[in-house]
C-alpha cells in the first residue's frame, strides 16, 4: 500500500471520468498563456468560450444579443451575500436565465437562455480537469471573498464550461492526509 499516492488516485479518478465520456484536461495545459489556454487570468473560473458554444448550440432559436445578454449575466451574478449569489446562480441553472428581445414585429419576446439541457444529456458539453489554479482578484466581489489566495483543487468538473464540481483526493495509506 505504500505506493499508493494521491497522484495515482487523481489519474485512477481522470480515468473513470473519461470512461463515463468527458473530454480530459490538464489544468497546466489550459491555464493562461498556454497554447490550449481556456482562460485569459487565473481568477477567471468559468471556461467562457465553452460556455458561450453551448449557449449556442442549446439556444439556436434565441437571437445571439439575448444569448450574450444570458452570458453577462451568469459571468455577474453578485448579491450583498455569497449564499443569495448562490441561489441566483442555481436558479440560472436550474432554470434559464431570463433574456429580452425584439421580434420582427416590434414587440419585446420574453424568453430563457439554457445553461444546460437536461432532457437530452449528450448536448452538454462534459470535462473534467485536473490541477485547476484559481487566483484570488475575481473582478467579481462575491467569488473574490470567497477566494483566500490561491487554490488549486486536484478535479474540477466542468459542464459547458461552468465548474460545477470539485474534488480534493487524499491519499488514502498517509496517515497525516488532513481534510
Amino acid at each position: 500500500m505504500s505506493s499508493l499516492n494521491e497522484s495515482i488516485v487523481e489519474d485512477t479518478a481522470l480515468e473513470w471520468f473519461g470512461e463515463l465520456g468527458y473530454a480530459v484536461g490538464h489544468g497546466p495545459h489550459l491555464a493562461p498563456g498556454e497554447p490550449a489556454a481556456e482562460r485569459d487570468s487565473f481568477s477567471e473560473v468559468v471556461l467562457v468560450e465553452r460556455l458561450r458554444a453551448a449557449l449556442r448550440r442549446l439556444n439556436a432559436a434565441i437571437p445571439e444579443e439575448a444569448r450574450e445578454e444570458a452570458l453577462r449575466k451568469v459571468l455577474r451574478v453578485g448579491t450583498p451575500s455569497l449564499t443569495q449569489t448562490n441561489r441566483a446562480f442555481h436558479r440560472m441553472l436550474r432554470d434559464g436565465v431570463d433574456v429580452e428581445y425584439p421580434r420582427e414585429d416590434g414587440s419585446i419576446a420574453g424568453d430563457k437562455v439554457r445553461l444546460i439541457d437536461f432532457h437530452e444529456v449528450s448536448a452538454n458539453d462534459w470535462l473534467v480537469v485536473n490541477q485547476f489554479t484559481v487566483k484570488e482578484g475575481d473582478p467579481n466581489p462575491s467569488v473574490a471573498k470567497a477566494l483566500e489566495g490561491s487554490r488549486r483543487p486536484d478535479i474540477v468538473v466542468f459542464v459547458n464550461g461552468l465548474p460545477l464540481g470539485l474534488i480534493e483526493l487524499k491519499n488514502a495509506a498517509d496517515e497525516d492526509a488532513t481534510i
